[in-house]
């Protein structure tokens, strides 16, 4: 498979992540970085310009809580674009891929300081390819970071190489942004999530949405994973949707 690595030149943390990437031979991967001039989140069809069937994006991650983490996430919009990409399309998640980044994020950087997390699926671009971004956050410091730079592009350069196919896959829905409930899950199963829609977008969650979700992952899904209490007021609605769409899902509770 062939993977663009995509950093942006106004993103601190993806040139950090580049220059570690820079020193790697990637093209052993089938992988090369390419370095734009867009933030990152902007590069809308940026698959018509480079030829890959995988983007990995490289950049910072920004919280208002100034959180130390490392994280990792597909892209898309459950709703109104407000950081790239379009209303309501979501792009190509490869859950695999993300899990083991996760994985892999959580055994490098085990030690680090940094609070190692998924996110939800949440801003753009809009790719008709599978895409993921991994991301360090949350601050200028944080972004020029070597120690954080060189663990995310130990990451990028071991999940290229890592075939594991045998999760089960699913699409996660409920819960936070950070996604406590199914950090948990996936450090314990071998379940695989490749979109999350969380609570505070599960207004905008009906079925057409899920069934792009479902579309929209690389993998056949399995079954869709609720974190149960984190469903809130929505909880019966989601229940009802999944069972009209004749879809199993599993309760977070239960595993």
């Amino acid at each position: 498979m062939k993977t663009a690595i995509i950093a942006s030149k106004q993103d601190l943390a993806g040139m950090s992540i580049a220059s570690f990437l820079e020193n790697e031979d990637l093209s052993r991967y089938n992988a090369k970085l390419y370095l734009v001039e867009k933030e990152s989140i902007y590069n809308e069809n940026i698959d018509m310009e480079i030829e890959a069937e995988l983007f990995i994006f490289a950049t910072k991650h920004q919280s208002s809580k100034q959180v130390h983490s490392l994280s990792c996430h597909a892209p898309g919009n459950w709703s109104i674009a407000e950081a790239g990409g379009y209303n309501k399309k979501l792009c190509i998640a490869p859950a695999v891929l993300l899990k083991n980044a996760f994985l892999k994020l959580n055994g490098l950087g085990k030690d680090s300081g940094y609070e190692i997390t998924l996110e939800c699926t949440h801003h753009g671009p809009l790719i008709n390819k599978p895409a993921m971004f991994i991301e360090i956050g949350s601050n200028e410091q944080q972004w020029k970071d070597k120690k954080a730079a060189e663990i995310i592009a130990k990451t990028i350069s071991s999940i290229l190489n890592d075939k594991n196919d045998n999760y089960k896959i699913a699409l996660g829905i409920g819960g936070t942004h950070y996604c406590s409930t199914f950090n948990k899950i996936l450090l314990r199963t071998d379940i695989a999530l490749g979109h999350i829609c969380p609570k505070y977008q599960l207004q905008n969650l009906d079925k057409e949405m899920i069934e792009q979700a479902i579309n929209k992952t690389k993998e056949r899904v399995d079954f869709i994973l609720l974190d149960w209490k984190g469903l809130g007021k929505e909880k019966q609605r989601i229940v009802n949707l999944l069972d009209e769409l004749k879809l199993e899902y599993k309760r977070s509770d239960n595993l």
